[in-house]
Order: C-alpha cells, then structure tokens, then sequence
C-alpha cells in the first residue's frame, strides 16, 4: 500500500513542470516529454523539478522512520525482513534522490532526473546567469537530501555521485563516509546563506517553500545546521557549542510563520496535486493504510488535542471487536494476548470508540476494512476532521487533499532545545518541551478550516488546551530523570506525525522513549539501525556490496549495538 503512495508526487512533478513554465521549447517527439534535459529546459524548469522532488522525497523517507517509531504502521513481524525496508522496496527513493536511471522502479510512461541529477543540470545556467538564489534552494536542498541518506542508509555515493561527461557517467561511484557527506552539507548550507544574502539578477519563477522570503531560507539553513550538530553530538565535542551559538545568534526557526513545508492542492487529475497520504486513502475503495495503534492509543488516554485532526474514525466501533469478536473481520480479535504484551500492559488488537488501527509489526491478511479502518485526517493530510458524524469517505471530502508535508517546523526545533538543555539537566528540558507542544497544538488546530465538515464545536477550547498543558508539566515535574527522558520522546513523535525523519534519528540517538508499543513478534531481531542499500543500487554497481543485515550503525550512532539498543524493540 505505502508503494502507491509513492508515484504521487511524481505525477504531480509532471504537471508541475508543464503549469508552471512560462517558455515553451523544441521537443523531440521520439523522446518522453516528461523528462527534462539540459538541452530542453530552463533553470527555472529544473528549480520546479528539484522543489517537487524533494517533497517527495521527504514524504517517503518520513514514512520510512515514521513506521519505525509508531508514528505510522509498521508490516512485518521481524526486523530483519519487514517488507517495506526489503532493498527492492527502497529504489524509488533513492532514485529521486539522485537520478532516474533505473526507470523500471518508477510508473509506467514516468520519467523524473532525480534530485540530485536537476541540480547538477541547473548548475550551469544558474552560475553564468547569476541565479543566486536558484543555486541557493538547491544548495539547500542538497544538503537536506544528502544529510538524510546518511541518516537513513549510512555511506553513499557523493564526491563520484555526479562524474563523467553525461555520455558516459560514472557508474559505479564509490561511497563516501558519512561524516565527510556531513562536513560538505555544512559547507554547502554556508554557500547557500551567503547566496541568499546577494541580490540575484533573476528571482526564480517559483518558490514553493517560501515564496521568496530568503530571510526566511537563511533561518532554515541555519535550522539545518542546528540539526546536523544536534544528531552529531555524540560523536563531536563541538557539536553543542555549534548548537548553542546558532541559538544565541537567534536566527534559526522559532516561529510557525516561519516552518519549512511543502503544500499541497486539491487538483486530483493532471496532474494530481493532492497531498500523498490523502490521493492514497481517499479513494473509492476507502482507505488503504492503517494507523498505528500505539500512536492512536497514546494520545486517547492523554485526551491530545490534536486527535480529531490526526485520525478521521469512519466508525464509532471497532467491528469484529467491540460489537462481537470475527475472525473474519479482526482476526487478531480472537487471538489471546501475547505475553510480553500483557507483561508491559500495551493495547493489543483494537482501540476503543473506532479507533481501528494495528499493532507494530502486525502482518495479518487484509480483510475488506477500508470504510471501517481509521484513515488519515486534516493534518497533516489534507483529509476530513473527525466530527463524529462516522459518514466514511469520498473523493474530494475534508480538505480535498490539501494538506502539508512538514520539513523543518519551529515546534521540532523546540523540542531539539529541551534535549540540549537535557543533557545536563534534565529538569531543564520542561520550558522547551511546553512551548513545542503549544506549537504543535496551534499548528495542527489551525488546519481544521480547511476541511468542508469541520464543527468548530468539536474544537479544542483555551481551556482543555490549557489541562491538557498544565497536566503534562505535573507529569513531567514528577517523573525521574528517565521518565523525563520518556515524556519528551513521547510528546515528539506526536508532534512529528506526518514527517518521522527526526523521530527516527532521535530514538536511536537517545534509546527513547522506553514505552513504545513493541513489536508484535516477541523476539523480532535487532533494530533496524540503517536501512538495506535499495536494489537497483547494489545490482547494478559493482564497487558496492549489499550490507550484511540492516544492523549496520550510521556515523554518527555510538551507541551500544542491537537488540540492547534501544530499548523498546
């Protein structure tokens, strides 16, 4: 299922290249129109290309470390064979990344450069033209791209990446190390700013980040680098001090004005602009992907704010479950409890009130649940805000789709301060943690206008937000130093819902939280600590070999090796 959502934004890179362009040029007929060549396309075209990509990019690779941390459903019993991270599986992202050229991964009749592969084309146009700002975004973007295939793969292709005259390129370009890919992110992200700040001769014809607000990209470039320091701290005795002085300098994401997302629209065909999650599961056979019960569950018992926002319940009951256990319907409602389950009292099966998800790692059957399954809602999706009407969907409900892929947000970059402060005090942390929640809150509430059946009523009011706030400091304030640890962890994945980049990078670089719903199979192997190299890769380059399992630590993760790491597998 998460495969179809993949082709998404592709579709929607092809119609963008051909609205947003003012030039019209020569095509070759013989050839595929939807493939831009430096031959046939402006520094404009490939900046629309690069920005499309790249949000794309950041969906699925957000859903990778997403499914990891219960942010989103995880399918597959064990670690070290889950379907969604097999290496076949994991081609379309890094072809985006870096280039198409194993176009048997991609729809039929789709052709897309890559990331990477755009901006290397760009190049030249944009330097002899003076487009500092062209070049700006994709130094941006760059940076962001490479920095998270280390996080996620470990060493890849860099320096070799890109050689060879175009008739005939390199390859079989040879990894580079994680830490160097991570020294020319940072270099890059100083280029960038500095291009940011020169007066460009042409402004790019699109922005769909910032629409050209390039005060606002030199506080992202600067957020990136904050992160990069921050997932470097174990293993560089500088990196809090570099942390720390970008905060004192105070230009950084602190406001949600200022959050680094991409949008999308409502437009369903030619091309479909609809955010990934919503052209998935909005569709006439309902919806196609589960939520993950651990997430659901976690915020129910908290009574979050956020939860009719996140989860639209087609049902007020569980079938097959609550009204009377079938086989048929819920298998695993007939099934007894596992027994590490019930030892560490995790929700097994199903949620109360039509919360119907799945447990980490449950690979049962599909039965035909997708007007009964919990969906997507209006954030970040673009999807219908939860009314309790219980009406189930259809194409074009809720927002239409326009929903957000959240990249860089200020109540991320909040709770980045609560584990710096952390790390000396723990107790520090509360003031940043508090002000990332009210972020998050404000930010997810205030998407629900978007969608057509909102019920203001059903809205959180000043006053729950505020028990809600008051009792999370109570919590916080009681718990030990671990439990701190805990609560923090927690209250980030919730905020991260829709992008679990960081939360992924934030379990294995603290082990927390140690409450994570484990997974279903008892003894699942270890953790998956980096994802296999993708198929097309390994296959076709003969410098490289497959990884040996997908314990492998990236660079920057020192900490002790798996399953003893992290805790809750």
């Amino acid at each position: 299922m998460k495969k179809v959502l993949k082709y998404i934004g592709l579709t929607v890179l092809t119609g963008v290249l051909f609205l947003t362009s003012c030039e019209t040029t020569e095509l070759d007929l013989a050839d595929n129109p939807n493939f831009l060549r430096p031959d046939q396309s402006s520094a404009d075209l490939f900046l629309n290309s690069i920005q499309v990509d790249f949000a794309t990019f950041t969906e699925l690779m957000g859903w990778n470390g997403g499914d990891l941390v219960r942010i989103s459903y995880m399918n597959g019993r064990n670690y070290q064979n889950i379907a969604n991270y097999a290496p076949t599986q994991l081609n379309l992202e890094w072809n985006i990344a870096y280039q198409a050229d194993a176009q048997e991964a991609l729809p039929s009749g789709l052709e897309v450069n890559g990331i990477l592969a755009d901006i290397r084309a760009m190049e030249p146009e944009a330097v002899e033209s003076e487009l500092f700002h062209h070049t700006a975004i994709g130094q941006f973007i760059e940076a962001f791209t490479m920095v998270t295939l280390v996080d996620f793969f470990g060493d890849v292709p860099y320096s070799e990446a890109f050689q060879g005259d175009g008739e005939q390129p390199n390859l079989n370009p040879a990894l580079d190390s994680g830490a160097s890919i991570y020294a020319a992110a940072l270099q890059l992200l100083d280029d960038a700013i500095a291009n940011f700040g020169r007066d460009a001769v042409t402004e790019p014809a699109n922005d769909f980040y910032y629409n050209g607000d390039w005060d606002d990209w030199i506080k992202a470039c600067n957020t990136l680098k904050m992160k990069i320091y921050l997932q470097t701290r174990l293993v560089d005795p500088n990196a809090v001090a570099n942390f720390n002085a970008i905060v004192a300098e105070g230009n950084f994401i602190d406001e949600s004005s200022e959050d680094l997302q991409f949008e999308w629209g409502t437009n369903s065909v030619q091309p479909d602009a609809r955010h990934p999650r919503y052209a998935d599961n909005y569709v006439p056979s309902g919806g196609a992907d589960y939520l993950p019960n651990w997430l659901m569950n976690y915020m129910t018992e908290s009574e979050d704010p956020r939860i009719r926002y996140y989860f639209y319940r087609q049902v007020n009951a569980v079938p097959g479950a609550e009204i009377q256990p079938n086989e048929e319907t819920l298998a695993c409602s007939l099934e007894p409890v596992p027994q590490h389950y019930t030892d560490g009292g995790f929700t097994f099966c199903f949620l109360p009130n039509g919360y119907w998800g799945r447990d980490h790692g449950q690979n049962a059957g599909i039965p035909p649940d997708g007007f009964t399954r919990a969906v997507y809602g209006v954030y970040p999706s673009g999807g219908k805000f939860d009314d309790s009407s219980f009406t189930g969907l259809s194409v074009g409900s809720g927002a239409g789709g326009a929903g957000a892929t959240p990249i860089i947000l200020a109540s991320t970059v909040d709770f980045m301060r609560a584990e710096i402060a952390m790390l000396d005090n723990p107790a520090a942390g509360k003031p940043f943690m508090l002000e990332g929640i009210a972020k998050s809150i404000a930010k997810t509430t205030s998407f629900g206008p978007r969608a057509s059946n909102f019920d203001g009523s059903l809205a959180p009011t000043a006053g729950e937000i505020t028990v809600f706030s008051d009792e999370l400091d109570t919590d916080f304030d009681a718990a030990d130093d671990n439990g701190k640890w805990d609560l923090l962890a927690e209250q980030f994945l919730v905020s991260l819902f829709g992008n679990g980049i960081d939360g992924y990078n934030f379990y294995r670089r603290t082990g927390f939280p140690t409450t994570l719903q484990p997974n279903l199979e008892p003894e699942p192997g270890a953790f998956v600590r980096s994802l296999n190299y993708p198929g097309d890769f390994v296959n076709n380059n003969s410098s490289v070999s497959p990884k040996a399992d997908q314990t492998v630590q990236v660079f920057w993760d020192n900490n002790p090796a798996s399953p003893a790491f992290p805790i809750a597998n």
